[in-house]
């Protein structure tokens, strides 16, 4: 489950590399800033129609007995191509939930950057405990998914106590981070170890007991996650309207090319950064599907390099394919929030409805039986989720005055 947490729209301008004083004017954004958001939200908004189609397996198809929808022993190809995609969810919104931090502290002081990275942060994983745990599992059930949500919220809360430091620093340490946190996979922790609940939430993906029967389930531990949004605020500069768009784009291509040959060459190493792949005697495609199998939670070092150089590149193009489609994927991206709620509440009723007209097919839950239906459910639904999406991205711009609003 992945989705973004975007800052507001205003804050691609032209700036500064760091947050400004009280006392310094605040810029208008320019024309070219506001085709530059819009490349930034058009790549989110293909995202979250990647994550939507990986939303309606979860609706439709989860009662197929596959613990791991990518393992290339057994999963089906168009289940696992569309699972393939849809990693490029988490890493792309919180890489540029980075950028847009950094560019919002352009036009703001450092205390007032702060101060919305924090609030931004506790209503994000106020969101995940008490909406979406609920929604997807029931009111009455005992346990609390500390999914992405909650993760971009620590990640905003993490990057608002450190961004008074230099920025080549805060690069340097997303580096180390996403570089290097697989050392520490070794590291196990049981419950009722001393350091057990911080490791769970940081690094390893398990269940916490809480008072009164409950148990959180750390399903994002956040420490490499964290890597990535101070690689977001450090690649920020790149994105500022004095920097020549041939140059951005350059810089663009050269990382996304350089961390995908970064990801051949460890994943042919076969040694570092994520379980070795393998070979599947007789079969070539399931053989490519094990080399391209990644680990996620939490996101392993191969993983955020092949997705990671993946967006950069889309991203580029972009900023260099500006036109309709472009327009039309920034509606998605431009209401990020929105759109995350309201296409989960959507989906939770119609499967409650379809439950309740057609009753349990799949012992005590409602499914389809071929995968083309949860296609067909996907075809049918853009459109029907593009309109309220854009109704609300319209009001969030026209309505800055509802200080609510930035909060979606």
């Amino acid at each position: 489950m992945v989705t973004t947490a975007t800052l507001p729209a205003t804050s691609v301008i032209a700036g500064s590399s760091a947050p400004r004083s009280s006392s310094q004017p605040v810029p208008q954004s320019s024309p070219v800033s506001r085709a530059r958001l819009r490349s930034i939200d058009a790549l989110r908004g293909l995202v979250m129609l990647l994550m939507l189609l990986d939303h309606l397996r979860e609706t439709w198809f989860l009662h197929v007995p596959m613990p791991d929808p990518i393992d290339a022993r057994v999963a089906l190809p168009t289940l696992y191509l569309a699972r393939l995609a849809a990693s490029l969810c988490a890493p792309v919104f919180i890489v540029l939930t980075g950028v847009s931090a950094f560019l919002f502290s352009t036009r703001h002081t450092l205390a007032q950057t702060r101060v919305f990275l924090v609030k931004r942060g506790l209503v994000l994983m106020a969101l995940e405990v008490f909406y979406l745990s609920e929604l997807y599992w029931g009111i009455a059930s005992p346990t609390l998914w500390l999914q992405v949500i909650w993760c971009i919220g620590v990640c905003m809360i993490v990057l608002a106590a450190v961004i008074a430091l230099p920025r080549r620093v805060l690069l340097a340490a997303g580096l180390v981070i996403v570089g290097g946190h697989n050392l520490l996979d070794a590291v196990h922790l049981r419950s009722g170890d001393a350091l057990f609940v911080p490791w769970a939430l940081l690094h390893q993906r398990d269940v916490i007991a809480l008072p009164f029967g409950l148990v959180a389930k750390t399903s994002y531990p956040v420490l490499a996650w964290i890597g990535v949004i101070l690689l977001g605020w450090g690649i920020g500069p790149w994105f500022l309207t004095q920097m020549p768009s041939r140059v951005r784009v350059r810089r663009l291509v050269a990382s996304g090319c350089a961390m995908l040959a970064a990801f051949v060459l460890l994943r042919l190493a076969n040694g570092y950064g994520d379980a070795p792949w393998f070979v599947v005697p007789g079969s070539a495609m399931r053989t490519a599907m094990s080399f391209f199998a990644l680990t996620k939670y939490p996101p392993s070092l191969l993983f955020l390099l092949l997705t990671l150089g993946c967006g950069t590149l889309l991203l580029a193009a972009f900023e260099r394919l500006d036109g309709r489609l472009t327009a039309a994927l920034a509606i998605f991206g431009g209401a990020p929030m929105f759109f995350y709620l309201f296409h989960l509440t959507v989906l939770r009723l119609l499967y409650h409805s379809a439950f309740a007209f057609l009753g349990a097919t799949h012992g005590t839950t409602f499914g389809v039986d071929d995968y083309r239906w949860v296609l067909a459910w996907y075809a049918l639904l853009i459109v029907p989720l593009y309109l309220p999406t854009a109704w609300f991205a319209r009001l969030k711009a026209r309505r800055r005055d509802i200080a609510w609003l930035k909060y979606l």
